[in-house]
Order: C-alpha cells, then structure tokens, then sequence
C-alpha cells in the first residue's frame, strides 16, 4: 500500500468523481483509476460503487476511510513536529474557540504572543462548546480556549486561566438601567433573549435563575452574540452574558450592569489533549497562556 494510493482515494472519496480528484490532484484520470484498482486489488475488496459517472462509498469503503483520514492525520502532524523541532519559533499554532471570546480575547492572546514570537502563523477556528471538545479529542486541533471548560472529560487536560463574571444587558429605558447594579430575582418578572438550548452559555443562566426558585421567561432565541444584543438594544427583552462577550462597545440603547446576587461566573482555560504531546510551537503558546493567565481576567 502506497501513500499516493491513499491520497489518491481520500480524494476521490471526497469528491465521489474520479475526474474531478484528478483534475484536484494535477495528474490523470487514469493515473488516478490504476491506482484505484491497485488499492483494491491488494485489499481485495471494493472501495467504491460506480454510479454512473461518479462515485460512493461502499460500507466497507467507509471505514477504509476512516482509518485513512487519521492516518494522513499522524503524518501531517508528524511533519508538523520535525519542522518545528527545528524551528519552533516559526511553526504554526491551530486554536480554537466559541464566538464569546472572538472579539476580544482571541485577538488579544494572538497579538501578545505574536510579539513574542513574531514568525508564529495561526490556525483559527470557531467553534460549539461541544464542537470544540471533541475536535481536540479527535485530533483535528490540540488546542482550544473555552468558557466554561468542561470538567468531567478524561480525555482533556484543563488549564483554568481565569474566572469571568456576567453582567445583564438590558434596555436603556428599562426601569432597572438606572441602577448602579441588579441582582438576578430582580430580573425574574422581565422576558430573556437567550442562546438556543444546548447552548452552555444558556444553561450556566437557566441553572443561576433556578437556583433562585424561577424560570427565565425566554422570548427570543439567538445563536449570534450581535443578533441578541441586537434585540435587546430593540427593547425586546434583556439578556445575561459573560463580560469579555460584551465587546468593547455598546450602543447607548443598551444597558449594562453587574449582577451582584448571585455571583454568575464561568471559568475560561485552555484545554488540550490528555493522551498525546503537543508541537513544539503549540507547546510555547500553551506555556506563554499559563505564563500570563494572572493579566487575561484583569
């Protein structure tokens, strides 16, 4: 079995048309089929259904692929690893994170380390808290900055770098936006625009409320930080988000104040997986986290 050969059928597998990969892969349509065929042949099962023109994973094609994908994964990384090795201050960083810290901490960290070490290139992807998770479980990325993190996945190490409260946003006419701060059962009679449910930025709300004995009276529903602050701003209901989620500016529609009782916190880290070493460039950005972590929540 040949690396071309995986490559080759990767490729096809994506783009269920062995013309299409070849013209992707610059060679020929034939260069592509015989290698194909070798594939099979060796295996000796088939890899593909033909449909025509095009392409489908046979069951056992599925989970060829599969194993191929995480195959192409240890070498890239494996690359990855001996370039930086060499290099560490010129290697590549891939981080991911939720969109409550894409406008102001992501940008910041980056900046700081870049000066640092200025030949640094990132990686940035957002993500789900579960998305998240798992991408860092299954290797797709090593790194992750979240809030909260999770707690009780064995697969991830967590590093808590600092511990973020939430403030109420509310509309500038309402009758509490005069106060100096609110406490969460003042809010227990007013409409809630909130994340969807599954969203942990929903649940770590919910739960405060029902530890005061009510339920938030959920009106709007919103997966985009602009799009809730953007109804909330229209005088639609109030909402409840972790500082750092604020952004640096709020329109003079909105009303921001600190929730005093009860405390609703969430603890921003970094996670990182449990079972492998990271890349020399992704291990100092790792260190320069913790290294600087007493400046992030300040």
């Amino acid at each position: 079995m040949e690396l071309r050969q995986i490559l080759y059928f990767i490729e096809v597998a994506k783009l269920e048309h062995v013309t299409e990969a070849s013209y992707a892969l610059h060679v020929s349509q034939s260069a592509v089929s015989r290698q194909i065929f070798k594939l099979e042949s060796e295996l000796g099962v088939d890899l593909f259904i033909h449909e025509g023109r095009k392409v489908k994973l046979t069951p056992i094609g599925k989970l060829f692929l599969a194993h191929m994908e995480q195959l192409t994964k240890v070498l890239d990384n494996a690359r990855q690893e001996i370039s930086e090795f060499l290099d560490p201050e010129r290697g590549t960083v891939r981080i991911g994170f939720p969109s409550s810290l894409a406008s102001q901490m992501i940008p910041g960290v980056v900046s700081a380390f870049r000066e640092r070490y200025p030949a640094v290139h990132f990686q940035l992807q957002h993500g789900s808290y579960r998305e998240l998770v798992d991408s860092v479980i299954k290797g797709d990325m090593n790194l992750a900055i979240m809030g909260p993190v999770p707690k009780n996945e064995s697969q991830i190490k967590v590093e808590v770098l600092f511990r973020e409260k939430f403030k109420a946003l509310l509309p500038a006419k309402h009758t509490l936006a005069g106060r100096p701060s609110v406490k969460l059962s003042d809010l227990k009679d007013d409409l809630f625009v909130l994340f969807p449910e599954g969203f942990v930025l929903r649940e770590i709300v919910v739960n405060a409320c029902g530890d005061l004995g009510f339920k938030p009276k959920v009106t709007f529903e919103g997966d985009d930080l602009d799009a809730i602050k953007g109804l909330v701003s229209a005088g639609l209901g109030l909402t409840v988000l972790p500082e750092i989620a604020l952004g640096e500016y709020l329109p003079d529609s909105i009303t921001a104040l600190p929730i005093t009782e009860p405390l609703v916190t969430r603890d921003v880290g970094v996670i990182i997986p449990a079972n492998r070493e990271l890349p020399p460039t992704e291990k100092l950005f790792y260190d320069f986290l913790k290294e600087m972590a007493p400046n992030f929540g300040s």
